[in-house]
């Protein structure tokens, strides 16, 4: 692909812990930074105080809060949107008419636990707190049929991972929450992604590491994951490869599954990755995530609303890596943090906007 380029313009298994606190929405700060290394001005963009007017190319669909990851069902006709501050929803989008609806929480959600897939799970949210709600990582694991499983990292009322059913077969698609995995009292969730044998893994940026969850066995610290500030996942078509966001360090790291020793890739990528996502097919890994105003790496203090969009493609097999788009922060969007690519058309996410944005897929 070619790049698009614009700088001209302007997220032990007897140890669960149900209560935990929300983690940042980054990695922790690094403790060797400087007093007073804060981010300049605000970090987040106000919802609805920009209108929602294209800039260039890229158009967006508005008034979210924090659409930080985006999954795409099957058939791509529709895109889901988590949102990762409190108050923040599981939207439905549609990719024809680029219009959004809540699908969850909602006033009487669809609710049916799966007691025997997630036995640690002690029953529904609670809703009646819906305003702690925030959905951060998000994993589509495609189902047999239009009935798919969606994964959702979830802090507020408790720090887990809660699991919905989607059933694709209704117009629009129906969300039925299906059951929860919760987190390890040390752990601080981010990405998460499902196992095509079962069970699921996600990052911790608290612990600086992955962990996978089966539920016969729990928690377990995935070997070779550490070393790194991890925020998005990804993993191979055949389960054999983890891909893992070094956020601070600017890279992603390709670890081993099932191997003797662990095998483990790094590759740079000249800006801070925050969520990974494969494509269908499995043959292209996109990064998305961010450098400072000036395209450069970001270096403290921070001035969040106005760093800029980056996304890459990398080469599952290879680790060949191209930069594909970089965009300067948009008012209402700002440090892209989820690129796919969707028919012709490339879809951003944004944990610090309050909107998603999509524009030609570079060529």
């Amino acid at each position: 692909m070619k790049a698009l380029t614009a700088l001209t313009l302007p997220c032990l298994s007897a140890l669960l812990a149900l209560g935990c606190a929300a983690p940042d929405p980054e990695p922790p700060p690094d403790p060797a930074a400087p007093p007073n290394s804060g981010p300049i001005g605000p970090s987040y963009a106000d919802v609805g105080a920009t209108p929602c007017e294209p800039v260039g190319e890229v158009q967006f669909v508005c008034d979210l809060i924090s659409p930080e990851d985006l999954a795409v069902v099957p058939g791509e006709e529709w895109v889901i949107t988590s949102g990762n501050r409190e108050g923040g929803r599981i939207h439905l989008v549609s990719v024809r008419d680029k219009t959004a609806t809540v699908l969850f929480p909602t006033p009487a959600p669809n609710e049916r636990l799966d007691a025997a897939t997630y036995p640690t799970c002690p029953g529904p949210l609670d809703l009646e707190r819906e305003q702690e709600f925030r959905a951060h990582g998000l994993y589509l694991k495609p189902g047999e049929g239009a009935v798919h499983t969606l994964y959702v990292t979830h802090h507020g009322t408790r720090e887990s991972v809660e699991v919905f059913e989607i059933d694709a077969r209704a117009a629009p698609p129906a969300l039925t929450w299906v059951g929860c995995v919760p987190a390890l009292s040390t752990i601080r969730l981010n990405g998460v992604v499902a196992l095509p044998e079962g069970g699921l893994v996600g990052t911790s940026g608290g612990t600086g590491d992955v962990w996978e969850w089966h539920s016969g066995t729990g928690w377990t610290r995935v070997p070779g994951s550490g070393d790194t500030a991890p925020n998005g996942l990804e993993v191979s078509t055949d389960g054999r490869w983890l891909y893992i966001a070094g956020w601070r360090e600017e890279k992603v790291t390709r670890v081993s599954r099932g191997q003797t020793p662990v095998q483990i890739d790094v590759v740079q990528l000249g800006f801070r990755p925050d969520n990974l996502r494969m494509s269908a097919d499995g043959l292209v890994l996109f990064a998305a995530g961010h450098t400072d105003k000036d395209g450069q790496s970001i270096v403290d203090p921070r001035e969040p609303l106005r760093e800029t969009s980056n996304v890459a493609t990398i080469d599952p097999q290879t680790l060949e890596v191209e930069r594909i788009f970089e965009h300067p922060s948009m008012e209402g969007f700002v440090a892209s943090t989820t690129g796919i690519q969707i028919g012709d058309e490339l879809w951003l996410g944004s944990q610090r906007g309050e909107r998603i944005a999509y524009l030609p897929a570079p060529q």
